[in-house]
């Protein structure tokens, strides 16, 4: 049956890698196929059977989560709905985020998928109300739609994926009349919890107003993690304890197995304290057994129904029915049978990071540990020596798992877990659970006294993380590299006696000592992230790596650098830039600056920047951008070509004329960044460097804006490729037709990074142009 389930697995797995998804009649054939081998009976013919149902079974799911789309015509039309917030709302800059569960389209003629997610912005002007909306109200709204989208780039997060998986099918927002609440509350399970979990947010948020850690607290009573800051995360993960600062399968088992304690006493004495013999009718270990059971469940729902807590609950489910029905079961059967249903329930599953760090955790501990470590003396030291073989063999078996999902392991772990999971797990979530469930007056001690605990904690966190040793980073392995280190894995955790044990940590060489690719001398590549409404490239030369832009900020405390630099750069085991050009002050160019100069080691920032912008004030060393720089890099030559220095006297100047205009050029090929320039800029320079502006490659100026991208500028320039960094369906409407027009009436052949995803260009002897969306295309993308 476990090589079944897994077999199962491997191919929801597999679904989930395709561009396209297998037509109805292939699906019938492979069930067909399934059942035929099914009645064989043999074991290669049954796991076989059991991959072809775990594929078909993912793309039956997928077909009828598709099928509920929103029309492309009908993208950014006025629609009027009715239907009932579906989901914990969560306050965002200038509004509210919440999904939407559509009961009724009122516009004729509309069509619109039935779950949606939908932000509420206050007018201009207005104080944003910190509560527009709550869980199970039933709202008549008019609203904007499009259909699901995200930034597409390597190493990054599929926000595409997630919606699907979270049967979210449009985005939107409300628009500002004709909206009114139709019901206060609409009575329905969903509802319940999360207007439970609702009302236990703003108890938590009261008690601890302006505390820093208040979000933790949330998230560890109710699984909520959107209001920890990112400067936590980081501190969270570089110390590898970001698993327990969220409802973990720890915390879920600790409380189970309290209410199961709990049950169990009061059942074993019924007779006394209520005159009734409750354990003749029922035993003591059932009703235990059922309490946890139930416990758990309420906990996870309170949780969201996250996948660690879900591996939990499924676990502890099968071992209270197991103890029910007087049956003995291994842990190994009730780890595969929870898989199996986490993947019934929700094949995406598979997608998400924590799907395969919950699973790869509980499944390390039961090979390292089931049966093999030996018992050290009594009481007390026993569970220590447990405690820290376990904690050992945990470490050791995900640094495979984790170089792979981010590119970097964390060294402090070790040393910061065996702190963190008894002060977390024994004395804050215990004190936030209680502070959760004790009203105002007595709930504000525990929780400050939770909050207090979890502070002097974070203390040491952060020293900690400041280590440069904190963190091993290197490229995200290869399939073969991955493979081998996952064997030389077992082979360190196999069981004593296993000869040389230590040599499995040789596999691991290939994964920790990768170096990053690097185009050959002579020779350079660029990538043109998608990072929406903005701007970012990184150019790589033989030993040099420069940013051009740093992308736009979202919201406050999120920005494209964090978003997907960042990861990007970790994923590809980059570790430092020689330098980072910043454009000009706007934000979609310049928002990212900040955030990526305390997340990677900058040596110089050239920009045209004021003197008291952040970036330069936080920069190691900054130099002004001015035409006539020139340097040269493993024999790829840089040109700065603007601003001119007088420039930089004219004070009434917009940022869009200072931008910094760079050409580079190897072997015969060039590229052409223009930033921000517009009709006035792209005269200048056909006047002081007309004959340097030959590319082949063009950054369309202003994103494509109709004050740029002059007929004469274009045939200066002369590229065969043009490359536009714009969002999907933005405000501007960048790249404007006629702009568009002109470049196709060139012949030039035009990118646009909402419909290519990243775009990586490599001059060498020939252009070679990837787009990210077409390399790594998935059936959910564009859908």
């Amino acid at each position: 049956m476990r090589c079944a389930i897994l077999a199962f697995v491997l191919g929801a797995c597999w679904l989930q890698t395709r561009a396209e998804l297998p037509a109805v009649a292939t699906l019938a054939w492979a069930v067909a196929a399934a059942l035929a081998l099914g009645t064989l009976r043999r074991p290669p013919a049954t796991l076989l059977a059991a991959a072809l149902c775990g594929a078909a079974w993912a793309a039956i799911a997928a077909h009828l989560a598709l099928a509920d789309a929103l029309p492309r015509a009908q993208e950014g039309r006025d629609v009027s709905i009715v239907g009932t917030v579906d989901s914990l709302p969560q306050a965002m800059d200038g509004g509210t985020r919440f999904n939407f569960r559509v009961e009724r389209v009122l516009t004729p003629g509309a069509v619109v998928p039935g779950r949606i997610a939908l932000s509420w912005y206050s007018r201009r002007g207005e104080a944003a109300d910190p509560e527009p909306v709550r869980p199970g109200e039933r709202w008549q709204l008019q609203v904007r739609l499009q259909r699901p989208h995200g930034n597409a780039n390597p190493h990054t997060f599929d926000y595409e994926a997630w919606l699907l998986g979270q049967g979210i099918r449009a985005t939107g927002y409300v628009r500002p009349a004709g909206n009114r609440r139709l019901a206060a509350f609409v009575v329905r399970p969903g509802h319940l919890v999360e207007r439970a979990r609702a009302a236990l947010r703003r108890h938590l948020f009261a008690q601890l107003a302006g505390k820093r850690y208040a979000g933790v607290i949330v998230a560890l009573v109710i699984g909520d993690q959107r209001t920890i800051a990112q400067s936590d995360w980081d501190v969270f993960n570089r110390t590898g304890i970001s698993h327990l600062v969220s409802i973990s399968g720890l915390h879920v088992t600790m409380l189970a197995g309290l209410g199961a304690w709990a049950v169990s006493m009061l059942w074993r004495r019924s007779c006394f304290l209520a005159g009734a013999a409750w354990p003749l009718h029922l035993p003591a270990q059932k009703a235990a057994a059922l309490a946890g059971a139930l416990v758990a469940l309420l906990y996870v729902l309170l949780a969201g129904f996250g996948v660690p807590a879900q591996r939990t609950f499924y676990m502890l489910a099968v071992v209270a029915a197991a103890l029910w029905w007087g049956r003995t079961v291994s842990l190994s059967h009730v780890l595969c049978l929870a898989l199996a249903v986490v993947v019934l329930v929700d094949p995406w599953a598979v997608l998400g990071a924590g799907f395969w760090l919950s699973f790869g955790a509980v499944a390390v501990i039961l090979y390292a540990g089931l049966g093999r470590l030996p018992e050290g003396g009594g009481g007390w030291r026993r569970t220590l020596v447990a405690a820290a073989r376990t904690q050992y063999a945990v470490t050791l078996g995900l640094v495979p798992l984790g170089m792979l999902l981010f590119a970097q392991v964390s060294l402090a772990g070790p040393l910061a877990n065996a702190v963190a999971i008894p002060v977390v797990s024994l004395l804050v979530t215990p004190l936030a659970l209680l502070g959760a469930l004790l009203p105002a007056p007595l709930a504000q001690p525990v929780l400050g006294l939770a909050h207090f605990v979890f502070a002097l904690l974070a203390d040491g966190l952060r020293l900690l993380a400041a280590s440069p040793l904190a963190v091993l980073q290197a490229p995200a392995p290869p399939a073969w590299c991955f493979a081998l280190a996952l064997l030389g894995t077992a082979w360190m955790l196999a069981p004593r006696g296993w000869p040389r044990r230590w040599a499995g940590a040789a596999a691991w060489l290939p994964m920790l000592i990768g170096l990053p690719t690097a185009p050959e001398q002579g020779r350079f590549t660029v990538t043109a992230f998608d990072v929406g409404q903005g701007m970012a490239l990184l150019v790589e030369t033989r030993h040099h790596r420069l940013l051009y832009d740093t992308g736009p900020r979202y919201a406050p405390g999120v920005d494209a650098a964090g978003r997907i630099l960042l990861p990007y750069l970790r994923g590809r085991g980059i570790g430092k830039l020689d330098t980072l050009v910043v454009s000009h002050g706007d934000t979609d160019h310049a928002g990212g600056a900040l955030t990526l100069l305390g997340g990677i080691e900058v040596a110089q920032l050239r920009s045209s920047l004021g003197p008291g912008h952040p970036a330069r004030r936080a920069a190691r060393s900054h130099l002004r951008c001015e035409a006539g720089q020139d340097w040269r890099w493993d024999g790829v030559r840089f040109e700065m070509l603007g601003p001119d220095a007088a420039s930089y006297a004219l004070h009434g100047l917009k940022a869009n004329a200072r931008s910094c205009v760079l050409r580079i050029s190897a072997g015969g090929r060039a590229m052409l960044l223009a930033a921000d320039i517009e009709a006035a800029q792209e005269g200048a320079l056909l006047r002081s460097a007309a004959g340097r502006l030959r590319a082949d490659v063009l950054l369309a100026p202003h994103h494509g804006s109709g004050t740029s991208s002059t007929a004469a500028f274009l045939e200066a320039v002369g590229p065969s490729v043009g490359i536009f960094q714009v969002g999907y369906r933005n405000r501007f409407r960048h790249p404007k037709a006629e702009v568009d027009a002109r470049y196709a009436g060139l012949g030039i052949r035009r990118l646009r990074t909402d419909e290519s995803g990243a775009v990586t260009l490599q001059f060498g002897p020939a252009l070679a142009l990837s787009a990210y969306r077409q390399t790594r295309k998935r059936y959910w993308h564009g859908r």
